[in-house]
């Protein structure tokens, strides 16, 4: 059997990708404005239910894009997600990329008060003295307690990227973040994952700053 490949240079993968995937959503509408987010997560997973699945609040991208560029920096749920998301491209704009889920007094805390290292997390993040956006791709918990922290008025991001993945709170989780007035980029339903919750930074970085042509 003969197969047969695109001829395509490694520096043109990636447009090419974008090429392929701008053809196969055709005629449907994205929101205006967050056209590159859809397609990064879509480059990212193959999975073309993000077109539909992605929430975005009135506004989000605007506000997420001057966050940035005002210097905050971003608290994550796991260190693949930290590893994946840009911080070189972040890092012009004074802003970190921050996982506390491997410290010491995350451990202890979250043992202490029997819950997840997750929820001990957003505590320890409620304390710093900067702005924030939140990118959680793993765990529900820490979005259940971020709704729990702004209740109390303890803690108010700049931006939440709810996408956790999984089966257990996960969807009631996403659905608690959007009934609030943050701003938000949510994955509706039980998909999500740290890659998505990385990309969709990148896509906010690479709107910013974009070198890639596309």
């Amino acid at each position: 059997m003969k197969v047969k490949l695109e001829n395509v240079q490694p520096r043109e993968i990636e447009a090419r990708s974008f090429e392929i995937i701008t053809e196969e959503l055709g005629d449907m509408k994205l929101t205006p404005g967050t056209e590159l987010i859809v397609k990064r997560c879509i480059h990212t997973s193959a999975d073309f239910d993000y077109a539909k699945n992605l929430c975005f609040s009135d506004g989000v991208v605007e506000k997420a894009l001057s966050a940035i560029k005002n210097g905050a920096s971003i608290v994550t749920d796991t260190q693949m997600a930290k590893a994946g998301i840009n911080k070189k491209a972040l890092e012009k704009y004074g802003g970190e990329v921050f996982c506390f889920m491997s410290d010491e007094d995350v451990a202890e805390r979250a043992k202490e008060m029997g819950c997840t290292r997750a929820t001990a997390c957003m505590d320890k993040a409620a304390a710093m003295d900067t702005p924030l956006i939140f990118a959680i791709g793993n765990a529900p918990t820490a979005l259940v307690r971020l709704y729990e922290l702004m209740q109390e008025e303890k803690i108010e991001p700049y931006l939440i990227i709810g996408v956790p993945v999984g089966f257990v709170n996960v969807v009631q989780s996403k659905e608690m973040i959007m009934d609030t007035e943050v701003p938000y980029i949510v994955a509706k339903g039980r998909k999500g994952g740290s890659n998505i919750a990385a990309c969709i930074v990148n896509a906010l970085l690479y709107m910013i700053d974009n070198e890639r042509g596309y």
